[in-house]
């Protein structure tokens, strides 16, 4: 057994040597890897860990600097976390997709010379950035291939860090524990850029201790234990994927499952089958997508039987899961749909052993909220930001509202500001932005709340509801509350809409530009015989504009029933003629909308909406993913949509 000092200081690498002690031969990470699951027990893992932390100090790694992790979700990277913070260093994982330009300023800013990578993709972007920043001296990679040739003296591969690291701990065999108990509760373990909607992304600090108190609170609050299993497969960067897996995994002991590439993560699910998954929305509502387009090109009889027990867990399923009376038929009806569709529905789409679902990071719709709970996927929503760990709001088990986010978690403290700005206090909140003490300042106030930006309600039972980003929801001429996230989501439930861009901010009426689902769409134009040559062509069709604007017409009659909300009804959009993208500046790279920079770059577009215009033309520059530049032209139309007179909503 390994004796350690300071056994009042909680940090992960403690954790980590605890699972090794008490459980070392249970799973702990799997890898798909050309077709077949590598398995690393936890005393497997504490060796790479301690091997790879070894090496980085031998290679001039010391506590208190940042590890910059690059890459795909694979074993070595998450263990490269737990190394870094073995020597008291933090890590800073970045968005793998980010171009070179984007990347740069993030380890610029936190002062990065060594990182961990997993490809030879990640290690051209930093030679690429190392012309301009040459403070980065040690590259690491992990995946050789396509490395044979690279002589570069920065970089090393993953193995021959780990084997200079065993030759320097049998030399200095006290070391790795020293490092180990030197660490404390509130030293910074991991930090996390924001993803820049409203300016330069910001390094958010957080302890050992803050992940840890969100991580116990949220194993607690659902039940989680060692045998769980969970396939992670969201980017390393986002606080979602940090705290699902790592913090968690770390705090419970379960197993966590990386998918051989973003291509096959379905596949991959149905071979894991997780009891405890968490996925955006815009997963959730891609999977019913492909289900109901598989549905379309089914045979009469299926269609038939599918649409039936469909509506017999429509009425009865939640209910069936939140443990409710049912009555007995309803009960037998519902089995036998479990038998003949839910089952194999769940089986198809990897749900079957999921104990727990969370969505989070965006609104989900109360109809697909209601289509999984009602197969019986015990599916809730979450409410948290980068600052708090992902952790303020959790939705109980039996206590579901479908348009809430839940009540506040174990530990957390919720309260609105005047102006209905969400704030929060709890262990699990940022130490600081690193260095930033002026940011830090202006969302800690005296009494130790954190300014979230978001707008909330409560409703009688204590539920939080949010609204919009404070600093979007406007007025508009009339004095009605304008909150535009809140009407792009209704657009989005719909899922022929993949992103939706409003606007009626101290204007007369609302106006929204619209980006079509291009498989949804596609699938929809190819069943009707309706043919296209590429996203633009069939943004333009007339099929497709009346396709948006019954949907739009849809969510004008459900804002007509909210007395809040009545007057901001859509009255004219356009489908735009690209779909926006991070790499073009117009989302960030949690596909957040860039709200000010969309709507200085398409000036034009929202000017002719504005202005009566039945068409506008535009040119548009793109990035390709080459890195290329290019022009996208189009003259697209402008169509006006019908709105209804403020209704009671139906009890």
């Amino acid at each position: 057994m390994v004796e350690t000092t300071n056994k009042g200081e909680r940090t992960f690498p403690r954790l980590l040597l605890q699972h090794a002690q008490q459980r070392p031969g249970k799973p702990a990470f799997r890898e798909k890897d050309l077709g077949i699951w590598q398995t690393w027990n936890w005393k497997d893992v504490a060796e790479e860990v301690r091997a790879l932390a070894c090496g980085l100090a031998a290679m001039g790694f010391k506590r208190g600097m940042n590890l910059a992790i690059i890459g795909d979700n694979r074993p070595r990277l998450y263990w490269s976390m737990a190394a870094a913070q073995c020597l008291g260093g933090v890590a800073v994982p970045l968005y793998q997709d980010a171009p070179a330009a984007d990347m740069a300023y993030v380890l610029d800013d936190a002062e990065i010379d060594f990182a961990i990578v997993e490809d030879q993709e990640q290690v051209d972007k930093l030679f690429e950035i190392k012309q301009g920043l040459n403070r980065i001296s040690h590259i690491i990679y992990d995946d050789p291939r396509g490395m044979r040739h690279y002589k570069q003296k920065e970089l090393a591969s993953f193995e021959k860090v780990q084997e200079l690291g065993r030759a320097f701990d049998q030399s200095n065999p006290d070391f790795f524990m020293k490092e180990v108990n030197a660490g404390k509760t509130n030293d910074t373990a991991v930090m996390l850029y924001t993803s820049g909607t409203t300016g330069k992304p910001k390094g958010v600090c957080q302890t050992h201790g803050s992940f840890m108190a969100a991580a116990e609170g949220g194993v607690g609050f659902d039940k989680l234990h060692a045998d769980d299993d969970i396939l992670s497969y969201l980017p390393m960067a986002w606080v979602g994927d940090h705290l699902f897996s790592f913090a968690q995994q770390m705090v419970a002991g379960f197993t966590v499952n990386c998918p051989e590439s973003g291509d096959t993560v379905m596949t991959d699910m149905r071979e894991i089958g997780p009891s405890y998954y968490f996925a955006p929305p815009r997963v959730f509502e891609n999977m019913l997508t492909t289900v109901m387009i598989r549905m379309e090109d089914a045979s009469a009889l299926k269609r038939k039987m599918f649409h039936h027990y469909m509506d017999v867990a429509r009425r009865v399923g939640s209910d069936i899961l939140d443990g409710k009376p049912v009555g007995f038929m309803d009960r037998l009806s519902y089995a036998l749909g479990n038998i003949l569709v839910y089952g194999p529905l769940k089986n198809v789409l990897g749900l079957t052993r999921v104990r727990v679902a969370y969505t989070a990071g965006a609104a989900i719709g109360p109809d697909l909220f209601r289509f999984y709970r009602s197969i019986g996927v015990n599916l809730k929503q979450l409410y948290g930001s980068t600052e708090t760990c992902a952790y303020v709001c959790l939705q109980p088990d039996g206590n579901i509202k479908f348009d809430s986010v839940g009540l506040p978690a174990p530990g957390v403290e919720v309260k609105l500001a005047d102006n209905g700005e969400v704030l929060v206090k709890s262990e699990a909140m940022l130490k600081e932005y690193y260095k930033r003490p002026d940011a830090t300042a202006e969302v800690i106030d005296s009494n130790g709340y954190f300014h979230t930006g978001d707008a909330g309600i409560f409703d009688e039972e204590g539920h939080l509801k949010i609204i919009d980003r404070a600093a979007d929801v406007g007025k508009m001429t009339s004095g009605e509350m304008f909150a535009p996230n809140y009407i792009e989501n209704k657009l989005k439930f719909f899922p022929f809409i993949k992103e939706a861009v409003a606007f009626g901010h101290e204007r007369d009426m609302v106006c929204a530009f619209i980006n079509i689902d291009m498989e949804a769409v596609g699938n929809w134009a190819e069943r009707r015989g309706i043919a296209y040559a590429g996203y633009t062509d069939l943004a333009a069709k007339r099929e497709t504009y009346e396709l948006i604007a019954e949907c739009v017409e849809k969510v004008n009659a459900d804002l007509a029933t909210e007395a809040m909300m009545s007057g901001t009804q859509i009255h004219r959009f356009l489908v735009l003629h690209k779909e926006l993208d991070p790499d073009d500046d117009e989302l960030t790279r949690t596909r957040k909308v860039r709200r000010r920079f969309v709507a200085d770059k398409y000036k034009v577009l929202i000017d002719a909406l504005y202005t009566g215009k039945m068409s506008q033309y535009i040119e548009t520059q793109v990035k390709f993913e080459d890195g290329r530049k290019g022009l996208v032209s189009a003259d697209l139309r402008i169509v006006d949509v019908k709105t209804y007179d403020a209704l009671k909503k139906a009890a």
